[in-house]
């Protein structure tokens, strides 16, 4: 079986594979889903309970057979809501008993009480709707069209990672829940015939997003604050002490943290978060500390620092030298404040590692101590004193999961993954004066002194990171080496791990600073890397990545001798609005900024020389009718300059790769 077939059927070699790992709080259970094999695609949800003292080892528990789309339980472990296919069931984790529950209609996001006597959900009409310990579906929330209770709305999830639109109280009472409108935001028409779709587009309106509490005997409170200045809610938070929400200005140059109070829905500013390009909030931040100051993720850009750090009540947790990426939960603490679990990179940003961070500042300042020590690419989950890992690295594939107590390790999660066919081994450099991170992936076998073509090799952007210590990253690239080409990655400024001014020099000028970053990062590495002949230079991406690289061949021509474009973006006017205005500004303010932006544009500009037009594949999933749209109105510019170009149609992922290795060998 080839490679790309073989990738396909195993989805990137990752079924089989624990994902979704939660902790109990009191560090009881471990529950995860995983399918049965390397082939499977039936996720089921498994538990691993962990006894009290030291008992009998712990043994992996079949709990629910899949297929389970999604899982909640509650922070106990007590109970879990299951959903598949709009079903819902809810199974009883000490029994194992499973029980389907009927629901007025299409079930998504369903999430049991912290009590765990009722289930929360949101139907297909846009309703909040709870199940009673009785059985009976109880409507919370609901209005019909273009008005959603519970959900988070597009902006929200896509650009802001907030995938809920709801969160119980801790006591199970009440439920904090947005009210999205999207009445106003504007209507596209794609494919053939037309379907309608709702976008909210680059300087467009978008959807009303308010926030209310309901109370499960019908007590409605409106949550208040200067929705008009701040319209983005991007995170919120309730365990105890109260809600805490974090909003943001249009621009995202200026937020607020606000502490709600559950009884009268008035707010309290508790921080505020500024930045003159945009402001990067932490994730799993805002939240409260037992002894009621309030955790915020933030940037640490004076006296000589530029970090991402964090902070209790303003007061600095962890050193500058860490760059914070998310906030996992607490861990037990000595003298009954407790510990943080971070994950963090320390000076090299193809590592992300576990530390353990004080909250008791002393006489000391902040303390902070890494608990993972091997290379590599480091998640975690905790609840009460059990901490589970999740390690991945270039010396093995998948992600290898180990529970652990105190310093001891008691289980591990059963991998049971497919091993690809290769074992890539990429060479990651730090190159030019801005020491960017990139990596060269030769063929197997390759022999010094064989000039090889070069495929730059480019997916994601802002905020998206490639080159990484992680087998996962390489596979597929691994199977470009071996096709001929020397794979080069590159991640340029405006990606994280490195900086926040590494980040955000890009403001407003992403094509200039990304597309110098990647030519130069291809000159530097040549002198490291003779073999790269850089007169046949290809590059290849998707969606952001594919927009970087139709940029490459049209605006640098006598670098980047042929490209394929994977759903690229064409036209940032129409991209999210958030996503867009976060980088480029508002369309109105900058028009020659999204202009230079634009391959619509750059595809209207008369071609100067038959020299300086080289070979593009662009490439559309015809099962995405708004990227095949976008792709097509690309391809009609770049027909009326008479600029060649080959479009590709396919939702195939294994035809893809080949039809585009096909396209890279003839054109290279």
């Amino acid at each position: 079986m080839e490679f790309p077939e073989l990738a396909a059927r195993t989805h990137g070699f990752t079924r089989g594979a624990p994902h979704q790992v939660t902790v109990a709080v009191d560090g009881s259970r471990v529950l995860f889903l995983r399918s049965a094999g390397p082939e499977d695609p039936t996720d089921s949800l498994w538990t691993l309970d962990l006894p009290a003292g030291d008992g009998e080892p712990s043994v992996e528990r079949l709990v629910a057979e899949g297929p389970i789309d999604a899982y909640a339980a509650d922070p106990l472990a007590r109970v879990a809501a299951l959903v598949a296919d709009g079903r819902l069931r809810q199974v009883d984790l000490r029994t194992g008993a499973v029980t389907d529950v009927t629901a007025a209609g299409p079930v998504t996001d369903a999430r049991p009480d912290p009590t765990g006597t009722r289930i929360a959900y949101l139907s297909a009409t846009g309703e909040l709707r709870v199940i009673e310990p009785d059985g009976a579906d109880v409507l919370l929330a609901g209005e019909g069209t273009h008005v959603s209770w519970g959900r988070a709305e597009e902006v929200a999830a896509r650009d802001f990672d907030r995938r809920r639109g709801y969160w119980w109280s801790p006591d199970g009472k009440t439920l904090l829940a947005t009210r999205v409108d999207d009445t106003r935001v504007t209507r596209l028409e794609v494919g053939e015939p037309p379907v309608t779709i709702a976008r909210s587009l680059a300087g467009g309106v978008n959807a009303e997003v308010s926030l209310h509490l309901l109370d499960l005997d019908g007590g409605w409170v409106d949550v208040h604050w200067d929705r008009e200045t701040y319209p983005y809610l991007v995170a919120v938070d309730w365990v105890e002490g109260g809600p805490l929400i974090t909003v943001l200005r249009r621009m995202q140059q200026h937020g607020l943290v606000l502490a709600v109070d559950p009884r009268t829905g008035e707010t309290q500013v508790h921080a505020e978060l500024a930045d003159p390009r945009w402001v990067e909030p932490v994730a799993g931040t805002p939240c409260h500390l037992p002894d009621g100051r309030v955790l915020v993720g933030g940037e640490l850009a004076h006296d000589g620092y530029d970090a991402r750090c964090l902070f209790a009540d303003g007061t600095l947790l962890t050193p500058p030298s860490l760059y914070l990426r998310r906030v996992v939960g607490r861990m037990p603490g000595p003298g009954g404040s407790p510990d943080l679990l971070v994950e963090a990179s320390d000076g090299e940003p193809s590592e992300q590692h576990l530390f353990r961070v004080r909250t008791a500042i002393g006489g000391g300042g902040v303390e902070s101590r890494r608990l993972t020590t091997a290379p590599g690419w480091h998640t975690g989950a905790v609840g009460g004193d059990v901490l589970v890992i999740g390690a991945r690295s270039l010396d093995h594939t998948g992600t290898r999961w180990t529970v652990w107590k105190g310093d001891a390790q008691v289980a591990k999660l059963d991998l049971l993954s497919a091993e690809p066919p290769t074992a890539p081994r990429p060479a990651l450099e730090r190159v030019t004066d801005r020491r960017l991170p990139a990596a060269v992936v030769y063929p197997a076998g390759h022999v010094d002194g064989r000039r090889m073509p070069v495929l730059l090799d480019i997916d994601g952007g802002p905020g998206h990171q490639e080159v990484r210590a992680e087998r996962a990253a390489w596979i597929e690239r691994q199977w470009w080496a071996d096709n001929g080409f020397a794979v080069v990655t590159v991640d340029n400024r405006g990606t994280p791990g490195v900086a926040p001014s590494f980040e955000k020099v890009v403001h407003r000028r992403l094509a200039d600073v990304m597309l110098a970053d990647q030519a130069d990062a291809l000159t530097a590495l040549s002198g490291k890397h003779p073999d790269l002949d850089l007169a046949r230079v290809a590059v290849r991406g998707r969606r952001f990545g594919g927009w970087l690289a139709a940029l490459a061949v049209l605006r640098r021509p006598e670098v980047f001798r042929c490209a394929v474009a994977e759903g690229p973006i064409v036209d940032w006017a129409r991209c999210g609005s958030a996503y867009a205005e976060r980088y480029l500004g508002q369309p109105v303010d900058g028009p020659d900024i999204y202009a230079h932006h634009s391959l619509l544009e750059l595809a209207a500009e008369p071609v100067p020389t038959r020299s300086a037009v080289q070979p593009l594949l662009i490439v559309a999933d015809p099962t995405d009718l708004e990227e095949s749209a976008h792709v097509a109105r690309l391809s009609t510019a770049l027909t009326r300059t008479n600029r060649p170009h080959e479009l590709l149609r396919e939702a195939d992922l294994a035809r893809r790769l080949l039809a585009e290795r096909d396209f890279l060998r003839r054109t290279l």
